[in-house]
C-alpha cells in the first residue's frame, strides 16, 4: 500500500449526505474496488448490473437460480449476492461464504434468506420492499375484474372451441366493496386505484394508519371478511400470518364472493380455499404465490386449485414488470454499493440502520473504520481504546439483537498505521467483519 492515499472528489446532493455544506465530497471505496465481486442470479434487471459495473467491480451475470451444490461453490468467493425469490441461501449455503459482506434481494420478501445467521457473520441484507407496489396493485385490479366477469373461464373455453356467452353471474365491479388484509404500501396504492373505479374500500391492519381517500378502516379481520365482496391479502409472511385465511374465515366470506392473494404462499390454506370453490360458497379466486413454488420456469406445477371453476392462477409475477424490475435493480443496487463503499446500512432489513455524513474533498487524511462485532457489554470501550490515538472526527454505533454496527471517521496521517487500526480491531474477541475505506 503506498503511503499516499489517490482520493477521488465526487459532486455531492442533499440526498446524499447530511450536515455538510462542500460541493465536493469524497468518494470512499475498498482498497481494491476492482477485487470486488459480485453474484447475481435470477435474471436480476440490466440497470442494477449497469450500476454494479459502474462501481468498478467485478459482475457475474446468471438468468436462473443456481441448484445448491453450485451454488455454495460460487458463493464461496463473492462478496456481494444479489437474488430473487428462487435462491435459497440458508444456514448451509451461508456458512461456505468466506468473503460475503451483503445480500441483495432484488424483491419484496427476505424469508429466503437466514437473517439471523446472516447477521451474525457480518452479512448486512437489503431488499425493496416498495418499488413493485405499483405492478402488484394493478394486478389485483385486473384480477377483480377478470374474477367479476368470469373472463379466465370463457377465455379457456374460447381457446377449447367452445362458444359461451353467458351474463349470469357476471357483475361490474362499480359499487362493489374490495376489502384489503394489510394496508400497506401495496394496500394503500390498491384501495386509491379501486376507489376511482367506483369500488367502496375497507381495510383491516394490525397498526393504527391514516385512512388513504374515503377508504374505511374496520376494527378486525373478521369484519373484512364478512363485509367485502372481494378479500384481497397483502400481509408479510410471519408465524402470525401463517394460514390466516383458512377454512373457518373462508365460511366467513359473504357467498358468491372473491379472495385474491397476491402477498406470501403460506397466508391462504390453498386446500380450503379449492373446498370453498369448487362448493361454490366462493364465486372466485385469483391465486400469484404459494406454499411451494417451482424452482424454475416449465412443466410441473401442481396445485388443488388447477381446474377449479373462476380461479386465476398465475406463476408469482405481481412484481413482475419491467418498471418494477427496473426500480428495484436501482434501489438493491445503489444500497449495496453504498454498504460496500461507504459502510451505509440505511433500510438494511438485518443490520441496524447506520450512516455517517460524507467527508468533504478537502480533507485528505481521514479514513473510515466499519466494524461489526457481537452485541456485548465492553466492546465498544476497546475500539475506542485502540483509536484513542487517533483524532476520531465522528462516530455512530447501534445494535439489532444479538450483533452491532460501529462506524468511525478517523485521522491518520500516515497510511502505514490503516493497518494497525485494521490489525488491532480484527484481533478483539467478539469482532465479527472489520473493513478500513477510504
Amino acid at each position: 500500500m503506498s503511503d499516499t492515499l489517490q482520493i477521488k472528489s465526487v459532486p455531492i446532493s442533499r440526498r446524499d449526505s447530511f450536515n455538510t455544506r462542500d460541493k465536493q465530497t469524497r468518494e470512499l471505496k475498498p482498497f481494491y474496488s476492482g477485487d470486488i465481486k459480485i453474484l447475481l442470479l435470477e435474471n436480476i434487471s440490466q440497470k442494477a448490473v449497469d450500476i454494479l459495473n459502474k462501481a468498478g467491480y467485478q459482475v457475474e451475470f446468471h438468468t436462473k437460480a443456481l441448484d445448491k451444490d453450485a451454488l455454495i461453490e460460487k458463493i464461496k468467493d463473492v462478496h456481494v449476492v444479489g437474488i430473487r425469490s428462487k435462491t435459497k441461501l440458508t444456514q448451509e449455503v451461508l456458512s461456505h461464504a468466506n468473503k460475503l459482506i451483503a445480500i441483495g434481494c432484488f424483491c419484496i420478501g427476505t424469508n429466503q434468506v437466514d437473517l439471523t445467521y446472516a447477521a451474525s457473520r457480518g452479512i448486512c441484507v437489503f431488499n425493496s420492499p416498495f418499488s413493485n407496489s405499483r405492478s402488484v396493485a394493478e394486478l389485483v385490479i385486473a384480477e377483480i375484474i377478470l374474477l367479476a366477469r368470469q373472463l379466465g373461464d370463457r377465455s379457456c373455453e374460447m381457446h377449447d372451441g367452445v362458444w359461451n356467452k353467458v351474463s349470469n353471474n357476471c357483475y361490474e365491479i362499480r359499487g362493489k366493496t374490495l376489502g384489503i388484509i394489510g394496508y400497506g404500501h401495496i394496500g394503500t396504492q390498491l384501495g386509491v386505484l379501486a376507489e376511482s373505479l367506483g369500488m367502496h374500500v375497507i381495510w383491516y391492519d394490525i397498526l393504527p394508519l391514516m385512512p388513504i381517500g374515503m377508504s374505511t378502516a374496520v376494527e378486525s379481520l373478521d369484519e373484512v371478511l364478512a363485509e367485502a365482496d372481494f378479500v384481497s391479502c397483502h400481509v408479510p409472511e410471519t408465524p402470525e400470518t401463517k394460514n390466516m385465511i383458512g377454512a373457518r374465515e373462508l365460511a366467513l366470506m359473504k357467498p358468491g364472493s372473491y379472495l385474491i392473494n397476491a402477498s406470501r404462499g403460506t397466508v391462504v390454506d390453498i386446500d380450503a380455499l379449492a373446498a370453498s370453490l369448487k362448493s361454490g360458497h366462493l364465486a372466485g379466486a385469483a391465486v400469484d404465490v404459494y406454499p411451494k413454488e417451482p424452482l424454475a420456469n416449465g412443466p410441473g406445477f401442481e396445485s388443488p386449485l388447477r381446474n377449479c371453476p373462476n380461479t386465476l392462477l398465475t406463476p408469482h409475477i405481481g412484481g413482475s414488470t419491467e418498471e418494477a424490475q427496473r426500480m428495484i435493480g436501482i434501489e438493491v443496487a445503489t444500497a449495496a454499493t453504498k454498504f460496500v463503499n461507504t459502510g451505509a446500512s440505511i433500510n438494511a432489513v438485518n443490520f441496524a440502520e447506520c450512516d455517517l455524513r460524507a467527508i468533504p474533498s478537502t480533507d485528505r487524511t481521514t479514513v473510515r473504520i466499519v466494524n461489526v462485532h457481537q452485541n456485548v457489554p465492553g466492546v465498544l470501550r476497546q475500539i475506542n481504546n485502540i483509536l484513542a490515538d487517533y483524532n476520531v472526527n465522528k462516530q455512530i454505533s447501534d445494535s439489532k439483537g444479538d450483533v452491532a454496527y460501529f462506524m468511525a471517521d478517523v485521522t491518520v496521517e500516515n497510511s502505514k498505521d490503516i493497518n494497525t487500526i485494521y490489525e488491532h480491531v480484527t484481533a478483539i474477541g467478539e469482532n465479527i467483519i472489520t473493513r478500513v475505506l477510504f
